[in-house]
This record gives structure tokens, sequence and C-alpha cells, in this order.
């Protein structure tokens, strides 16, 4: 394995977590550039591409890692993946726990790092255990038994509605509403356990990328054909958008096509730059959210709530920061410009760690 490669995983990597932590903490959401608002149902924005190419890039860095499990026992593989499946899931549950003063029977269950836990752990085994052929027939039935599930299993009529769907009744059955997401004015968890069937399938065919690459990712042949699997996925989403719609909330399988054909478009477009062509501009800015993907993330959500957990007057220090320090700009490139020095404060914190060779895997 080449440290171009990792470098190229590295800054694909990088540019999900910086956009992550700008769309997750705008000045004030309600002068948010519309391409950094999540779509609200049906439809599709740049802001609802960045959580599934997370996924796809734990797919890809799976791929690098398959070599050594091989040498190892089947308990110490699986001992592994349980034990960092297990850190990741407790650590979302934790953040959205803390600051540890509300009941545990109020604190939501499921979230962004649970979602990636979850994929991480059950894409692991599906990787580990099966041929690759296999792993893309799974990755087929993944998606179409979900579109099964989606049409048959909900309130009649209202099927693909938030209100309706197959996923926010069983979520309902088995957590209860005190434990979902209620940032949509009800319970309703876009994480939720239904939803994560279709997601496991971004990290399998990130998997599949990630192998591809090691093998022919350094050739143009190879990079045509990444590509040109690219456009077929979105292609197929698009096509599959008139059956079962492109939705981020529900995690469509159309939505997984789309997105995992823009990820093949993107990750071979890094790959082309730097590895064939060695533009390495701004590589290592992204390289170094690459690095601590995970600790990083966990630091900007955890540094958020503080900052709205402290009172100055009858503001947050989050929001008096805001005021203070951006009012001079117009309202939506105030938004922008909070958005992006927040994330800068985060990049600091990765540079720190990269400077001392510190690299933590959650």
């Amino acid at each position: 394995m080449s440290n171009q490669r990792f470098l190229s995983l590295d800054v694909f990597r990088g540019m999900t977590i910086c956009l992550m932590i700008i769309v997750n903490t705008p000045g004030d959401g309600a002068v948010t550039f519309a391409p950094f608002l999540h779509a609200h149902w049906n439809g599709f924005t740049p802001t609802d591409l960045v959580f599934p190419s997370f996924l796809f890039a734990v797919g890809n860095a799976m791929s690098f890692v398959l070599p050594k499990w091989e040498k190892l026992t089947n308990t110490t593989v699986i001992f592994k993946i349980l034990k960092r499946t297990a850190l990741i899931f407790l650590l979302g549950y934790l953040m959205y726990w803390f600051p540890f003063t509300k009941s545990i029977n109020d604190t939501r269950i499921l979230g962004v790092l649970q979602r990636i836990a979850l994929c991480y752990g059950i894409g692991s085994i599906i990787v580990h255990y099966m041929h690759e052929r296999v792993v893309m027939v799974l990755s087929a039935i993944l998606l179409l038994l979900y579109w099964y599930l989606s049409l048959h299993f909900g309130m009649p009529g209202q099927e693909l509605t938030m209100t309706g769907n197959a996923g926010i009744l069983f979520d309902k059955w088995f957590m209860g509403d005190s434990h979902m997401y209620h940032g949509e004015g009800i319970a309703f968890d876009p994480e939720g356990w239904l939803s994560t069937l279709p997601a496991i399938v971004n990290v399998l065919i990130g998997f599949r990328v990630g192998k591809f690459i090691q093998e022919k990712g350094k050739t143009y042949e190879g990079l045509t054909h990444l590509l040109m699997w690219g456009a077929g996925f979105i292609f197929l989403g698009f096509m599959w958008n008139y059956q079962f719609p492109i939705n981020k909330k529900l995690w469509s399988s159309s939505f997984v096509m789309l997105t995992v054909g823009l990820d093949m478009v993107i990750i071979g477009t890094i790959i082309y730059r730097i590895e064939l062509q060695r533009q390495l501009q701004f590589s290592g800015f992204f390289e170094i959210f690459g690095k601590n993907p995970l600790v990083i993330y966990l630091f900007s959500e955890l540094l958020a709530m503080t900052l709205n957990m402290i009172d100055i007057g009858d503001k947050s220090l989050f929001e008096w920061i805001y005021e203070h320090g951006f009012s001079h700009f117009a309202p939506y490139w105030a938004s922008l410009a909070f958005a992006l020095s927040f994330m800068l404060v985060c990049w600091l914190l990765g540079y720190i760690l990269n400077k001392y060779k510190i690299y933590i895997r959650v």
C-alpha cells in the first residue's frame, strides 16, 4: 500500500469532515445559503452528499485493512470489529446525552456516529467473510429489500411521507418517541434503524471502489472505468427516483445510487489531480481533517454544544460570538463566515495533532 493512495483517501475524507462541520454550525440557520441546507424532503442538495460520502470513505479505508485481517484469527477479527463498533456507537450516544443533566430515558439513541458505527460493523463482517461478488449481490438485495419494506410497511397512502414511512413506525415501536430525534418538530429519526440497511451499501460499494483503486487507481484506464461506473450509478439513481424518490432523510435506495455515483466521480477526480497530475494545492489542508476525522468531528459537536450552554446575559456564548464578531457582514455572509471560522478552529486541533504525529483511531 502506497502513501499516495492514503493521501487521496485522506483528502477525500477530509473534505467530507470539513463540509460536515460547515453545514452543522452556521451562525444563523435562518440565513444559510441554500446549498448548505439539506433538502426538506424529496430532492437533493450538495449538503446531502456529505454524510454518505463519509460512509463511502469508511468502505475505502476497510479495503486497505482487510489484507491485515486475513492474517488474524476469526476471533481476533470479530473482537476488533465489535470493539470499534461499540466504541463509536457509545461516543455518539454520550455526545447526545452530554452534559448528562437530562434523564437517560429522554436521550436520543441513534445519530450520525451511531450510524457510522453500525454501517462499519455490519459492513466489516460482510466484506471479511463474503466473496466480493457476493458482497455486490447482497448490496443490491439490501437496496431492493428496503424499497419493498418502504412501499409495503408504511401507513397506507403515506408510505413515503415523514409521518407515515415504515422507518418512523418501526422506530416508535422499537425505541419510543423519547429516544428519537425531534429536530423536525416531531419524533422522526433520519438515522433510524430501518434506513441503516441501505446506508450499509454506501460502505460496501466504497469498499469495492477502494479495492479497485488499489488495483488500477493510478492508470488512466482505471480512472476512466471509475468515472464511467460513477456516471452509470448517477443515471440509475435518477431513474429509480421516479419510483422511489431521492430522499436523504429516508436514505432511499435511489439516494444511495446517486451518492455512490457522485462519490466515484469525486474520488476519481481527486486521484487524477493528486496521483497523476501531482496537483497538490489544498491537499494538505484537507489531509489534516482526514487523518483524525472522527476525533475532529466529535470535537466540533462538543464545542458547539458547550458554546450554546454557556450564557452571557440573555444569550448563549455561541450567539454572542456570532453577533459581536460577524455582525458587520450581510446576514447570509455573516452566517457563512461564522461557519468557516468555526471549521478553522476545528482544523487547528487537527493541525496540532498532526504536528505531533498524534493519530487517534476511534
